[in-house]
């Protein structure tokens, strides 16, 4: 039996096989293209290639009739690092290297099934089944505080409270060179840049409203130690903003040096601070996390 899987595209930046693989997930890459060559993908009822980049508004009819890979992520025993918990959401401290949820390339292993095998169905909805209690994310190597959901009356709280811009969301960086201002606001549009759709740039056609700021906390010889809290969360925000004037993350390959300085292994990017107003009791929480090791050991060698 084929059956017909119908969205609309929200963004005018990304091809039509990327957009149907981070709307369903439970599908790989291979699969979706296979069904782009057989003519089963029609935008505004034309079949199109897997490079078609439709825009904003159009309408995707996806016809399959493979077999969906994982369509409900399996649960996993995981060890998680959670730092709160209530009856309503919990805060993970997700180590650098995991995955936040099952996609192409990641069909397991993920942040997804580790809380699948703790919560259980205890788990927010509003996301779709592959991303189960997921309200925000982090790129696989940037490592930090994530908060997850247990039921959708808070994860839409939560949601309003992103959009709305009252969350706070503060990271700690360690960014090569010298930072020629003590603190600043980079105020410059994200978007995928187009000749390397796997990575994002300033200042791009279609590119979205990004804001964020930082400041100093301790200079070195070649590297800064720096705070910077977001106010939108584009995509590789932070790792973009902040190679665009010249201090690029440490251990970033993408949009830095791609040697890796003394040893670092991965990029010194963490999530260490999340303040929002709990859903349920109106109070304001602020949680904190330590640096991980790998971090600290890395600030002990620049010094």
């Amino acid at each position: 039996m084929t059956d017909k899987l119908i969205f609309t595209v929200t963004r005018d930046d990304t091809r039509i096989d990327k957009l149907i693989a981070a709307e369903y997930p439970q599908f790989s890459r291979s699969n979706i293209q296979k069904s782009l060559e057989q003519g089963k993908v029609l935008v505004d009822g034309k079949a199109v290639s897997k490079n078609h980049v439709p825009k904003i508004g159009s309408k995707v009819e996806f016809f399959t009739n493979i077999e969906a890979e994982s369509a409900i992520p399996k649960a996993q025993k995981i060890e998680l690092k959670i730092v709160y918990e209530d009856d309503d959401l919990l805060i993970v401290d997700k180590p650098r290297g995991m995955v936040v949820h099952p996609a192409a390339g990641n069909p397991d292993g993920t942040l997804v099934n580790a809380l699948l095998d703790y919560c259980g169905d205890n788990l927010s909805s509003l996301n779709g089944p592959g991303r189960p209690g997921i309200v925000h994310r982090l790129d696989k190597d940037t490592g930090g505080l994530i908060i997850v959901a247990k039921n959708d009356v808070t994860h839409a709280s939560l949601a309003k409270q992103l959009k709305d811009r009252t969350m706070k969301r503060e990271y700690i960086a360690v960014i090569h060179g010298v930072l020629k201002n003590l603190e600043g606001t980079i105020d410059k549009p994200i978007g995928r840049n187009k000749n390397d759709r796997k990575k994002f740039a300033v200042n791009v056609e279609n590119a979205k409203e990004a804001i964020s700021h930082y400041s100093l906390i301790e200079q070195f010889d070649k590297y800064a130690l720096i705070k910077v809290e977001l106010v939108t969360g584009r995509t590789h925000q932070i790792r973009v903003h902040m190679a665009s004037i010249g201090n690029p993350v440490a251990g970033d390959r993408v949009y830095g040096p791609k040697y890796t300085p003394l040893f670092l292994e991965g990029q010194c990017l963490h999530a260490f601070c999340l303040g929002f107003t709990h859903p349920k009791t109106g109070k304001y929480i602020e949680i904190k996390a330590d640096l991980p090791q790998y971090f600290k050991d890395f600030i002990e060698r620049i010094k």
